[in-house]
């Protein structure tokens, strides 16, 4: 009996942390799944590939939205050729010149796009890092997790399954940025009882935004 993977099901695996799907010979994916599974930059293995090593991330496949004030203009032109230069696919909602604008239109842009499933994650990039996380975080569904080297990423990939990655660009050299970023997409969510905390974070998030 064939099973059929559907966009649903990537959906429900992608909010699971998973980042990778096995498919099986008998499989059958709709175009929509395909569709979701490439714009979510999913890593796909077939039943001929070894399971004995973890899939890689096929950054190809990857599909990012930056944005950020004014203040972040140049780091962005760098962290944007350095995503391309790794075959990630950009979208850059600005701003686009050094004239003084509002965080807050940036991280709204982003955190929407994020919520609805349209992109892998979002970056967001602002002087400290900090008000632009506190402007995302007010969505329903977005961890915006602001990171200062690569421990603060990783944690915030495999314990809290952050969705949005906001840098300080007056705080960070481009070197720390770029490690900050590789392991941001080397670290998947780790689960469990991480899952467990998530789950009460979701629990919290219905109630007060309720009406």
């Amino acid at each position: 009996m064939k099973k059929l993977i559907t966009e649903d099901y990537v959906i429900s695996a992608y909010k699971r942390g998973e980042r990778s799907l096995q498919i099986c010979k008998n499989c059958v994916v709709t175009p929509l799944a395909w569709d979701r599974i490439k714009r979510l930059g999913i890593t796909v293995a077939t039943e001929e590939q070894s399971t004995t090593q973890a899939p890689v991330l096929q950054n190809f496949n990857l599909k990012v939205i930056i944005g950020g004030d004014h203040t972040s203009y140049d780091c962005r032109r760098m962290i944007i050729d350095f995503l391309k230069l790794k075959g990630i696919v950009v979208e850059d909602t600005g701003s686009f010149s050094n004239e003084a604008c509002d965080y807050p239109d940036f991280a709204k842009s982003v955190a929407l796009a994020v919520q609805k499933m349209e992109f892998g994650f979002g970056i967001l990039v602002d002087a400290t890092g900090i008000p632009s996380a506190i402007t995302a975080n007010k969505f329903k569904g977005i961890r915006a997790a602001t990171c200062y080297n690569e421990f603060s990423a990783r944690s915030a990939r495999e314990h809290n399954n952050a969705n949005i990655l906001v840098l300080g660009a007056k705080t960070l050299g481009d070197e720390t940025i770029k490690s900050i970023i590789d392991t941001w997409l080397a670290t998947g969510f780790g689960g469990e009882r991480h899952q467990r905390r998530l789950d009460k974070i979701s629990k919290i998030e219905e109630l007060n935004f309720r009406g």
